[in-house]
């Protein structure tokens, strides 16, 4: 491993004039669909490992989801074709004379994720299930083997993770926002808010701009006046979450495209727009930290769905942002870190070809003061990859 330890390339994210940060909650069409690949991952990985003992080859982060059909109305509504969902990628499907049940696998998994995740969305009635895995790449499955037969799992691909620590004031804001309105004490008093939550946030200098997009189930509400009063409660959790994290001024907007002269509101009979309104599709959403920053380090790389035990496109991602937050817990002096790692497919998972640690230290002294602490602990955080799927399995580790 060629390792590099520098300055950060930019100047810090606070100081910026202007910061952008995104996440889509559990009910947005592409989270549904990052879900789902995850979820198909870990009930495969479960499969094997009960059945073989190791986590065998697949690859399952390639899912769309294609809208229904519904007629939303205050007091009801329904859904007219149910929203779509396949599921693709490659999957081990038969070991050592034993057939995998891939189907159903996929089918119990999905359904009980939607069960455990939504609260108006029946899946028997409202989703329709593709299921479209295929067997693995004779090449990639023997890499796979090969890797298991040596003692230390082997690269399946080439590519590219990033992390940063720590959170920027603003990315704690958005994902507090978010949190607040999916949580399960928002959803028991507020029922009429769907789990399809999307939170934009802006901070322009000192200013913050929180634009919320919240599906509203039309069953529990009772009219127009009911929406928009309970609108007005959802500003107020909002902003209530914001304010706890930050003495910025702080303003919310919800479902701006709202018009109620004209008829016009956000409403839904299952709390996500996919039941008719919006498609999805796995790695459009939240990076692996479960957030889009596009003013920080990022990749296009999907984590969900790929293997917890050689795909270096989800064990880096976990790997970069675990060394970032390590060096500014442990190593004196470091209040910024930003990581990225580059694999080489065929090359132990643990041993990239490429790793370049940048870190910012307190009273601007240089990087190369703590270039052997630095290293130590990137090289720790290496040496226990063989160790994260079990994290990812027992759902420690979010990727989206």
């Amino acid at each position: 491993m060629e390792l590099t330890v520098g300055a950060p390339r930019e100047p810090p994210v606070e100081e910026l004039d202007v910061e952008v940060v995104e996440r889509k909650g559990r009910g947005h069409p592409d989270t549904i669909c990052d879900a789902l690949a995850e979820q198909l991952s870990v009930s495969l990985s479960r499969f094997y490992l009960e059945r073989f003992g190791m986590v065998l080859h697949h690859n399952v982060d390639k899912v769309l989801l294609r809208a229904g059909s519904a007629r939303p109305r205050f007091g009801g509504g329904e859904v007219v074709e149910p929203m779509e969902i396949y599921l693709a990628g490659r999957a081990t499907r038969e070991f050592q004379g034993v057939e995998i049940p891939v189907e159903e696998l996929a089918a119990d998994g999905s359904l009980s994720w939607f069960r455990r995740s939504f609260h108006a969305l029946d899946p028997g009635r409202h989703v329709r299930l593709h299921c479209l895995v295929r067997p693995g790449a004779a090449d990639l499955v023997d890499l796979y083997l090969q890797g298991r037969r040596r003692g230390e799992w082997l690269a399946n691909d080439t590519s590219i993770g990033v992390g940063f620590a720590p959170a920027s004031e603003l990315e704690r804001i958005v994902a507090a926002v978010e949190a607040r309105l999916n949580s399960g004490e928002t959803k028991a008093a507020c029922p009429e808010v769907g789990e399809d939550v999307k939170v934009m946030g802006v901070r322009r200098k000192d200013r913050i701009l929180l634009t919320v997009s919240c599906a509203f189930i039309g069953g529990f509400l009772s009219g127009s006046p009911d929406y928009l009063e309970k609108r007005e409660r959802v500003l107020a959790l909002a902003l209530e979450a914001a304010q706890g994290l930050t003495g910025r001024q702080v303003s919310v907007s919800v479902n701006a495209a709202d018009d109620p002269a004209q008829g016009r509101l956000y409403l839904t009979v299952t709390g996500t727009s996919a039941e008719a309104g919006d498609d999805g599709e796995a790695g459009r959403g939240n990076r692996a930290n479960g957030l889009i920053t596009p003013y920080r380090p990022m990749t296009l790389e999907a984590a969900a769905g790929k293997n917890p035990v050689t795909h270096v496109g989800k064990l880096y991602q976990i790997a970069c942002l675990r060394i970032a937050e390590s060096l500014v817990a442990e190593v004196p002096g470091v209040i910024a870190a930003e990581c990225s790692l580059v694999s080489l497919i065929g090359r132990p998972v643990g041993d990239p070809q490429t790793a370049d640690i940048r870190v910012r230290l307190r009273d601007g002294r240089p990087p190369a003061d703590v270039a052997a602490e630095v290293e130590a602990i990137a090289r720790g955080h290496l040496a226990r990859l063989d160790t994260v799927w079990r994290d990812v399995l027992e759902g420690r580790v979010s990727v989206y």
